[in-house]
C-alpha cells in the first residue's frame, strides 16, 4: 500500500486500498500535532498519520520519500519540550495509534525469562498496569513521570531513580521492530542487526520508527518502603547519594533520587515541598545555624517483593525491611529529625507524578509553557554547578521541580546513541518550570536557560544535555564530540539518507533523492 498525503492546502488522496487500516487527517488533529508540552515552539504538519501497524508507517516513509521537501517525524503523547516530535509541512505519525491493549504481549524465552513485547506509542503507564494486573510482572526501569510512550523514552534514554541500579530505559531492552528512513521494516538486537539497535536507542528519531519494543520483566515488588530526608550542605548531601548509588546490590536501595528547594515557605518552591505523608510538617527550627538559600531532599525506595510464606512470617520480614533500611540510613548526614517516611503500593509509588499532574491542570499551568531544561553533569564539576547556579541563578526556586542526583555512566551501553558526560559518576540536573500567572515572563526564562548552558561551557563544566535541543550541525557536533559525532553521521547516512525522519530535532536537513548514499544494514 501507498500512503498518500494531504497538503496544506487540504488537498487528499486517499491511501490506496486503505481500509481501516490507516487514517490521515487535517484541521484539528494538525493543531494538536503543531504544538507539544513544552509550549515554545509551533510547526504545523501538512497531515497527521495514525498508522495500524508498522507497515503504515513503512508506507508513510516510503511516501514521504517521493517529494524532495516531506519529512516524517513520530510523536507519541506530545511530551516533547522544543519542537523535537514536529514536521513542519511534513508528516507527524500518531503512535498513539499503535496503542492498543491487545498488542502488549508476553515472550518466555526458552530459559523461561519473561518479556512484554508493546507498541511503540504504548505508555510506560500502561505496560505496569497490564504487567502488574495480568501478570504480576513489572519493567525494572521506569521514567518518573509515566504518561510517555516507550518508544519515546527509548529515543531519549530513559532515566529516574532506578537507573543508578538497574540501568537507563535503554539498557532494559532486548528487541527493537523498528522502519528504517528508507521505509523498511527490520527487527534488530544486541544480535541481530545490533548497529541497527544501538543506532536506535537514545537516537532522537534519526535512524528509525520504533514500533515495537521486547522489554524484559521481573516479579513485581508489592510495597515500597518510601523516605525523604533533608540536607543543609550539598557536599554532605552529595556524598551521601553517590555513597548509596555505589553500595553493591544485597546493600543498596532500589530508587535513589533527591531535589534543591528555596529555604523558605513558600508553598512552591519551599519547604511544604518535602513532606509526606498527608499531615507531616517541616520543621524549619531543626535546620542548622546559617543554612544557606537552598536546601536539598534525598529520596530513596526500598522494594518489597511478596514472599511464599506462613502468615505468622508477616511481622519479621516488616522487621527486615526496617532493618535494612536504618542500616543503610544511619550513616547518613542529614538533618536529624526532617525525615518523612510511607509504605506505599509498588504501582502507587511509581504512579507518584500523575498527582503533581492533576494539581497542574486544575491550577492551569499544565497547558502554559514548559521552558525545561534537563542536563548531565559529572560529579567532578557538580559541586561548582550547585554554587553557580542553584545557590547563585536559581536562588529563588524556578516554580517547578529542581531535580538533583547521580546515575553511573557503567550502566549505559556505550554503543547507543546517548551522549553522556566523561565521569563514571554523573547527575540528573532537571529543572522542570511550571509557568504560572505574575511569574517571569517565558523570554526571560527561555533565555536564563542559555545563561545556565553558557555558565557551564564558559566554566569547563563535563556535562550534556538531555533532550537537546542545537541548531546547527556545529553545535551537535560539539555535543556529542568528534568521535561519537561521526558514527552518529555515518549511522544517519546508512539508515535515513534522505534524512527524512525526526526533522524537528534540527540536526540534518532533508537531502534529495539523489543524495541518498548506497548502504546496508549492519
Amino acid at each position: 500500500m501507498m500512503l498518500a498525503y494531504m497538503d496544506r492546502a487540504a488537498a487528499a488522496a486517499e491511501p490506496e486500498d486503505a481500509g481501516e487500516a490507516v487514517t490521515v487527517a487535517a484541521a484539528a488533529a494538525d493543531d494538536e500535532a503543531a504544538r507539544d508540552f513544552g509550549g515554545l515552539v509551533s510547526a504545523r504538519p501538512a497531515a497527521v498519520v495514525r498508522p495500524a501497524s508498522a507497515d503504515d508507517v513503512a508506507s508513510a516513509i516510503r511516501a514521504a520519500a517521493l517529494r524532495a521537501d516531506l519529512t516524517v517525524a513520530a510523536r507519541g503523547n506530545g511530551h516533547s519540550v522544543s519542537g523535537q516530535a514536529m514536521a513542519e509541512g511534513g508528516l507527524v505519525l500518531d503512535m498513539r495509534a499503535l496503542a492498543l491493549p491487545r498488542r502488549m504481549q508476553l515472550v518466555r524465552s526458552p530459559s523461561g525469562a519473561a518479556f512484554a513485547d508493546v507498541p511503540g506509542g504504548a505508555l510506560w503507564e500502561e505496560v505496569l498496569h497490564w504487567g502488574v494486573k495480568n501478570h504480576g510482572l513489572a519493567p525494572a526501569s521506569w521514567t518518573d513521570y509515566l504518561r510517555l510512550t516507550v518508544g519515546g523514552t527509548l529515543s531519549n534514554g530513559g532515566v529516574s531513580g532506578q537507573s543508578f541500579r538497574y540501568g537507563p530505559q535503554v539498557s532494559n531492552v532486548a528487541e527493537l521492530e523498528v522502519v528504517t528512513g528508507d521505509g523498511e521494516c527490520r527487527v534488530c538486537s544486541p544480535s541481530s542487526h545490533p548497529d541497527l539497535f544501538f543506532a536506535v536507542l537514545g537516537g532522537l528519531g534519526q535512524f528509525g520508527v520504533i514500533t515495537r519494543a521486547r522489554i524484559p520483566l521481573h516479579p513485581a515488588p508489592q510495597t515500597v518502603r518510601w523516605t525523604r530526608v533533608v540536607y543543609a550542605s550539598f557536599a554532605d548531601y552529595t556524598a551521601d547519594a553517590e555513597w548509596l548509588v555505589t553500595r553493591p546490590p544485597d546493600a543498596a536501595f532500589d530508587y535513589v533520587e533527591g531535589f534543591a528547594f528555596v529555604n523558605s515557605d513558600d508553598p512552591v518552591n519551599g519547604w511544604p515541598l518535602v513532606p509526606f505523608p498527608g499531615g507531616a510538617r517541616f520543621d524549619p527550627s531543626l535546620l542548622p545555624a546559617g543554612a544557606g538559600p537552598i536546601l536539598y531532599c534525598l529520596e530513596v525506595a526500598l522494594y518489597q517483593h511478596q514472599q511464599q510464606h506462613r502468615a505468622h512470617d508477616d511481622d519479621d520480614e516488616e522487621d527486615n525491611k526496617n532493618n535494612k533500611v536504618s542500616a543503610m540510613m544511619a550513616p547518613l548526614k542529614y538533618v536529624r529529625g526532617l525525615e518523612f517516611a510511607a509504605d506505599v503500593g509498588y504501582v502507587e509509588f511509581l504512579s507518584r507524578v500523575n498527582r503533581v499532574e492533576e494539581e497542574a491542570r486544575r491550577n492551569g499551568s499544565w497547558a502554559a509553557p514548559h521552558p525545561w531544561l534537563n542536563l548531565f553533569v559529572s560529579a567532578r564539576d557538580i559541586q561548582a554547578f550547585d554554587a553557580a547556579v542553584l545557590k547563585g541563578m536559581l536562588a529563588d526556586g524556578i516554580d517547578g521541580p529542581m531535580l538533583v542526583y547521580p546515575m553511573l555512566k557503567s550502566k549505559w551501553d556505550p554503543s547507543t546513541s546517548v551522549a553522556l558526560p566523561d565521569g563514571e559518576i554523573f547527575y540528573l540536573v532537571a529543572l522542570l518550570r511550571f509557568c504560572r500567572g505574575g511569574g517571569p515572563a517565558v523570554d526571560e526564562l527561555v533565555a536564563q536557560n542559555r545563561a545556565i548552558l553558557d555558565a557551564c561551557g564558559r566554566n569547563g563544566y563535563d556535562f550534556k544535555t538531555y533532550f537537546p535541543s542545537y541548531r546547527g550541525e556545529a553545535e551537535w557536533a560539539r555535543h556529542f564530540g568528534a568521535a561519537r559525532w561521526k558514527r552518529f553521521v555515518d549511522r544517519k547516512a546508512r539508515y535515513d539518507p534522505l534524512a527524512i525522519l525526526a526533522p524537528g530535532q534540527n540536526i540534518f536537513p532533508r537531502a534529495p533523492a539523489a543524495a541518498a548514499a548506497p548502504g546496508g544494514i549492519v
